[in-house]
């Protein structure tokens, strides 16, 4: 009875079970390690973006970079040392588990067929990356995915001369027609400027913020994109042009590129009239283009000012002087400060000059009194012309030249091709500006150029980076092709799964790509690494000759180093693919920004593990065939070293 109760005996002693475990770590620890610092490497070109999209994926970088760092550190120093302590006792074989059989029972009979067919599976696969590049051709850009704030920006420029009551009553009539959508919750509208030196609107524009209820109060089926468009439906009143944001993105775009609006032609010049003349040009060649709304020119002419031009002979027939005329004309219109008066912490400058009705209109300022030593008061037109004149409502320079602005918004479209059209169309008609003058795109689309421009200098450097560190871990160029090329095939399936969510080609999908090419690359190597020990043990167990080796002993081999470690894989794998398919159901704030970055990491991560784990050995195989029969033998990798 009590043998009954007794743990069974260790069939291993210390010594045996330190040195299998050390075999294990020599040959598993190498490969973990290497890949941990290709999937680093493959984090290059996110440290390198620069402006808000630098600043918005530097955190995820970094923080992606020290785990797996010291991820690699603990996998082969920590690990080891707790497997002897708790790796001990009978020790079942990896075909005693169920789901180890399982999987093994599915995947050896299509491993097997697909080393039957290798030249049909290869061309399947190369069909598959042909579509996929031909789906990507066809994927829409744009630099950032939009972040849904729960919030609207609605940002109408009415003529540049209005008055402060006109736009006070289109401000309040707006309000009210934007309070009878059912789900808006709040308005709040501002015209001109607000009360800071770093807000330099006129009175001409108009920001309103508007903010919507919850989506689950909206009606059935609408959209935030139906709700804009109800909105400028109710929004068409004659003289206003209306433009459709969001708060936070609107600042930002004004504060990197001085662009309200998802893109701006800026054009530069000598003189204002000619400049806002070749603005209303470009606005009438881009009218009509799909995608582009709210387009409209910023005004730089049409500003109303009263001119007061004083007749100096007058002036000195009736002894006076500049100064004394222009000091009536200050305290009249502008003001005169007498004093400053202190209430608490606040200090209010107190001004006086002439009441409304005294300089509400031509005729009364043209009667202001000036009063004379010999001649008493005199009109002011006895000794000034006073009339209106057109002017700038506001002069804009950029690079010590002045500048305007054809401004609009892109929806319905992607960012990409609908600036690609419009260029298109520009192209034709401005063959040639006059000198001293050119036009400049801004705004989103002056920060997707910039970070192309980026990517596309780091990525080549990456993948050569990441060559080398395959090449040092195999010491082979052959075994190192054989796993880079795992990459393009992990393209497949991020591509597929973009093109079929409609999700826009941005940045926030290019760092998805960029952190698929270190997962493709961490699950080639592990199989690579089975695949080599499988030839060793083949070598070992039948020699490396010709005469002792063929075709059907090399395959069989292939599929044991295949699907005996086909858990292992599998896990590698599983773990990051069950963390990220969560973030497709994911709402709310953020995951705007997190689904375009998960879309394609899961659609390549499954595309990669199909392709290691039924190309990989496809090619291997013929790789050591080939080797067979040109050499004589094949080629041992070491990959513990």
């Amino acid at each position: 009875m009590t043998n009954r109760f007794k743990r069974k005996k260790d069939p291993l002693t210390a010594e045996e079970r330190e040195a299998i475990i050390k075999k294990s770590s020599q040959q598993v620890g190498p490969g973990v390690f290497n890949s941990t610092i290709i999937v680093v490497a493959s984090f290059l070109p996110v440290f390198l973006l620069t402006g808000m999209e630098g600043k918005l994926f530097h955190p995820l970088a970094w923080t992606k970079t020290f785990i797996l760092l010291i991820d690699a550190v603990l996998a082969i120093t920590l690990t080891p040392v707790l497997i002897t302590f708790f790796l001990k006792g009978n020790l079942k074989p990896e075909n005693a588990n169920p789901i180890t059989r399982t999987l093994e029972k599915i995947y050896t009979p299509i491993l097997t067929l697909c080393l039957k067919w290798r030249k049909t599976t290869l061309l399947l696969n190369i069909a598959a990356l042909a579509a996929g590049f031909v789906m990507l051709t066809r994927l829409g850009s744009e630099f950032m995915p939009p972040l849904d704030e729960g919030s609207l920006l609605f940002m109408p420029v009415t003529l540049p001369d209005v008055s402060n009551s006109e736009v006070k009553r289109l401000l309040q009539v707006q309000d009210k027609l934007i309070r009878t959508v059912p789900e808006v919750a709040h308005v709040l509208g501002k015209a001109g400027r607000a009360n800071t030196a770093t807000d330099n609107s006129p009175i001409s524009m108009i920001e309103t913020i508007i903010l919507l209820k919850p989506k689950n109060e909206w009606r059935e089926g609408l959209t935030k994109e139906s709700i804009i468009n109800e909105l400028n439906a109710k929004m068409q009143i004659p003289g206003v042009t209306n433009g459709w944001t969001q708060p936070i993105i609107n600042r930002i775009n004004m504060l990197s590129t001085g662009i309200r609006t998802d893109v701006g032609i800026k054009v530069y010049g000598q003189n204002l009239d000619s400049i806002y003349s070749f603005a209303q040009t470009i606005k009438k060649h881009l009218d009509g283009i799909d995608g582009v709304k709210d387009l409209y020119v910023e005004p730089i002419t049409g500003g109303k000012y009263i001119d007061i031009s004083i007749k100096r002979d007058e002036v000195g027939r009736y002894g006076l002087s500049v100064d004394d005329v222009n000091l009536i004309i200050e305290s009249a219109l502008g003001g005169m400060k007498l004093t400053t008066t202190i209430e608490g912490r606040q200090r209010f400058s107190v001004n006086a000059r002439y009441g409304q009705d005294f300089r509400n209109n031509l005729q009364a300022l043209k009667r202001l009194q000036v009063q004379t030593m010999n001649f008493g008061p005199i009109p002011l037109e006895a000794v000034a012309d006073i009339q209106l004149s057109n002017g700038p409502p506001m002069i804009n320079s950029e690079n010590a030249m002045l500048r305007g602005t054809v401004l609009f918004n892109v929806r319905e479209r992607d960012l990409g091709s609908t600036v690609q059209e419009a260029k298109m169309k520009l192209d034709q008609m401005l063959t040639k500006l006059p000198k001293g003058y050119f036009l400049a795109w801004s705004g989103q689309w002056e920060n997707q150029i910039r970070a192309n421009r980026t990517l596309k200098m780091i990525i080549p450097i990456v993948l050569s980076i990441i060559f080398m560190i395959l090449y040092f871990t195999y010491h082979s160029v052959k075994e190192a092709l054989v796993t880079i090329i795992t990459v393009p095939f992990a393209l497949i399936g991020g591509v597929f799964m973009v093109y079929f969510y409609g999700v826009n080609l941005s940045v926030a999908v290019a760092v998805g790509f960029i952190a698929l090419f270190g997962m493709a690359v961490e699950t080639a190597m592990l199989m690579t690494i089975y695949l080599n020990e499988a030839m060793e043990n083949m070598v070992n167990k039948h020699g490396n000759s010709k005469a002792t080796l063929s075709p059907a002993i090399i395959r069989s081999f292939v599929i044991e180093g295949s699907a005996k470690r086909l858990r292992p894989k599998l896990m590698t794998v599983s773990v990051g693919l069950f963390g990220l398919i969560p973030i497709l159901w994911a709402s709310g704030v953020g995951s705007d920004i997190m689904r375009p970055i998960t879309i394609p990491l899961i659609g390549g991560t499954i595309s990669s593990t199909i392709y290691v784990l039924l190309i990989t050995p496809v090619i291997f195989e013929m790789i050591k065939e080939r080797e067979l029969n040109r050499k004589g033998k094949i080629e041992l990798i070491d990959v513990k070293e």
